[in-house]
């Protein structure tokens, strides 16, 4: 939104007239004190006059010389203020040019160029290099928000143009159509787009929203979460196993937590062995920081490819994977990565050597955890 508004100075102007005003008060300071000390002198001759002497100035002699000269000493410094001070000025504003070309440059959408301005460090070097760092931040999260439309869309259109294509071969022969095994394949296509729909709209609310916070314990969190992994998974028979647990509270927003271990839990389904795989959970506290870790088995997974698990469908095995009637939308891992960061936690991806993964959610230690020992021992 474009703002009119009336002409004025510019910055150069303002500070060279500042430089010059600057002098000639100085001057006039100056040249003040000088007449002010004349005055105290005596009025007579100041020396006495020898006989056949030449000329002996007195006080007003002394002033009538200095008045003209300080008058011709102040234009000295009012023409030296201006030009010195237009000249120091170009000098100084001469950075915040390339700021400001740097800015419109932006403003028109372009954030690939940088101002990489030179010299030693000071406030205007420290203005730019923070301006670079700005569009660096902006290029990224521009890029990466392409790289998601674009993957919506191709996530959105697979499942709707697997459902058009069936249905048009069915049209063109109906007689020899499977109906069940057609509406079972459409069936699934349409919870494949409702999952994929229902995991974005929890991403926008968890990036954009405000979320409100309770005391949890971590343990029920867990356990609420475990009964919602297994049910979205009914295909899978590997074992979820309780490690270690020790009394571990936070303070977050309920629902999201749950969605988190949740997340975290089918995650570790979907992507194990096809069998004799195993998921194992602990809820510790480690130097007072409440941690979740769930560990499994699986496929391996480089170090390369597990920074790039919570990125918006990105899977460790490819485009879909499916266990049963269960798939990955390949938001699962973006999500917990979301409201990790809604709660100012930390989330650590670390392959194991012998292949699946161990995912950790380090949690502040916002809340003392000494009244929960009762609680989790009750319940283990």
């Amino acid at each position: 939104m474009s703002v009119n508004r009336p002409p004025g100075m510019s910055i150069r102007l303002k500070l060279t007239l500042s430089y010059t005003g600057f002098l000639i008060v100085a001057g006039i300071a100056l040249f003040g004190i000088l007449l002010l000390v004349l005055h105290f002198l005596p009025d007579e001759n100041l020396t006495q006059a020898e006989p056949g002497g030449g000329f002996v100035p007195n006080r007003g002699d002394l002033l009538a010389v200095a008045r003209p000269l300080f008058a011709y000493g102040l234009g000295f410094l009012t023409i030296v203020g201006l030009t010195g001070g237009w000249f120091l000025s170009g000098q100084m504003l001469r950075p915040l040019e390339a700021i400001a070309a740097a800015a419109r440059q932006a403003s028109k959408g372009s954030l690939s160029h940088r101002i990489a301005l030179p010299g030693r460090d000071d406030e205007l070097r420290q203005l730019a290099d923070t301006f670079d760092q700005m569009l660096a931040q902006l290029e990224t999260s521009f890029e990466k928000q392409k790289r998601f439309t674009a993957n919506v869309s191709h996530e959105l259109r697979t499942p709707q143009a697997v459902m058009r294509t069936m249905l048009q071969v069915a049209s063109s022969a109906p007689q020899n159509v499977d109906v069940v095994k057609l509406l079972n394949r459409l069936d699934e296509m349409n919870e494949r787009s409702i999952a994929t729909l229902e995991a974005l709209l929890l991403l926008a609310r968890v990036e954009h929203g405000e979320i409100t916070r309770e005391r949890c314990y971590l343990t029920e969190i867990v356990e609420e979460a475990l009964e919602l992994a297994q049910d979205s998974c009914p295909g899978t028979d590997v074992p979820i196993t309780w490690g270690r647990t020790e009394p571990a509270d936070v303070v977050g927003n309920r629902p999201l937590l749950v969605q988190l271990a949740a997340n975290l839990l089918r995650n570790a389904l979907l992507h194990n062995l096809p069998s004799g795989g195993w998921v194992q959970i602990d809820v510790v506290l480690e130097a007072g920081h409440p941690r979740l870790a769930v560990a499994n088995t699986g496929p391996q997974v480089t170090p390369e490819i597990a920074a790039t698990l919570t990125e918006p469908f990105v899977r460790a095995g490819g485009r879909v994977r499916s266990v049963g009637r269960a798939s990955g939308s390949g938001l699962g891992l973006a999500i917990v990565a979301s409201i990790t960061e809604a709660h100012e936690a930390q989330l650590v991806l670390d392959p194991r050597p012998e292949g699946g993964l161990n995912t950790s959610v380090i949690f502040s230690p916002e809340v003392s955890n000494n009244d929960n020992s009762q609680r989790v021992s009750d319940r283990i």
